[in-house]
């Protein structure tokens, strides 16, 4: 997998800033670099700064400050049009008077490509997003996952070394959303296109990237693989931004290299944990717990901590269960578990033992 931490980075933001105004920043001293050939996603809330950071990169925004690097090269006072990035947008932009091969052969037009050449690199890049037979339509001859399959030809025909995608899947439905996740991948790696990817989505920046960078406040908060992220968050945003999460409250009473008491809030009870993101006894913290990491009745040894708690909502999922606890004085303890023949159907008001092992208990930032 590229690594784009390497000294061959090929994108590379540094000490990077943008404001609009002359005075709030939205995009706060970015260092980020992306390896060649990876892909690397943005992920996080609406205003948190990751489209700004990818328009600055296309050259439709420009850095308030600090210098963007692509091939080692500064592109800052380059033109959108000459950096040579192919686009992809939620909205398609395709030019609805022209037919889907007219589409793709206009990137190659401006690029003077001669004739016969565009009309092979055309068919390649159709036969690459399975739509070869589709070169004669329009676009509203089209549905949305076929305008969108489109949308990335046209980004992929001039064979670009970087591609940058803006929620291109946030317009389809969920099953077409996903099996083009996969093909959107797969492909991106298969031609060694390096590929910054822009979502609000999770589960599709989990699903698709190398790498993912999340964003809050214009800054990123952590980078890192998927399983990393969603595993060992860095501090509390990232623990609840990704995935589901329980958190809950108390306050530091022992504190070594690897090891924490907390002091729960609201019952006193003292739980062991991996001290991830604080500083000295005596300070708050959240504590983070994956919901799939707890059991019920649990048998895990010496080490693991029992807690008592209320049953406040089982609900059926089809692959899970999915039931809501009531902890520590917190009815929004979530515990999920595997469909399985013996699974004991919990209901409303029945008093469980829950349980967990330490190192899957983070103590974060309050």
């Amino acid at each position: 997998m590229p690594d784009g931490s390497n000294s061959q980075a090929f994108v590379e933001f540094d000490r990077v800033q943008k404001s609009y105004d002359g005075e709030v920043l939205v995009v706060k001293d970015l260092n980020l670099a992306v390896g060649r050939g990876e892909f690397l996603t943005m992920l996080g809330p609406s205003g948190s700064g990751k489209t700004t950071v990818l328009m600055m990169l296309a050259g439709f925004e420009t850095a308030t400050n600090g210098e963007i690097r692509l091939g080692g090269k500064e592109i800052n006072n380059i033109p959108p049009h000459k950096r040579g990035i192919g686009m992809v947008f939620q909205n398609y932009a395709l030019f609805p008077h022209m037919s889907v091969a007219e589409n793709l052969s206009f990137p190659l037009e401006v690029r003077n490509i001669g004739k016969s050449e565009r009309e092979g690199k055309i068919k390649r890049a159709l036969d690459m997003v399975q739509m070869g037979d589709f070169g004669g339509r329009r676009p509203a001859q089209l549905s949305g996952g076929q305008q969108q399959r489109i949308a990335l030809a046209r980004a992929l025909v001039f064979e670009p070394e970087l591609v940058l995608m803006d929620e291109p899947l946030g317009a389809l439905d969920k099953q077409l959303r996903e099996t083009l996740q996969f093909e959107i991948t797969n492909l991106a790696h298969e031609l060694g296109i390096t590929t910054v990817y822009v979502t609000h989505d999770q589960t599709e920046a989990l699903t698709m990237s190398d790498r993912v960078a999340v964003f809050d406040d214009g800054r990123i908060q952590q980078l890192a693989p998927p399983d990393d992220l969603y595993e060992k968050p860095q501090n509390s945003f990232v623990a609840q931004f990704i995935g589901e999460n329980n958190a809950l409250r108390g306050t530091v009473t022992s504190l070594s290299k690897d090891r924490c008491v907390v002091k729960l809030d609201g019952t006193g009870e003292q739980i062991d944990a991996l001290p991830v993101n604080v500083a000295k006894e005596g300070d708050k913290t959240l504590v983070s717990i994956r919901p799939e990491r707890v059991e019920f009745n649990p048998d895990l040894g010496e080490n693991a901590h029992t807690l008592d708690a209320e049953v406040m909502e089982f609900v059926y999922m089809g692959d899970v269960f999915r039931t809501r606890l009531k902890v520590a004085g917190r009815d929004d303890f979530i515990v999920k578990t595997r469909n399985r023949a013996d699974q004991v159907r919990l209901s409303p008001g029945e008093k469980v033992k829950i349980g967990w092992l330490p190192q899957d208990c983070r103590a974060l930032d309050p």
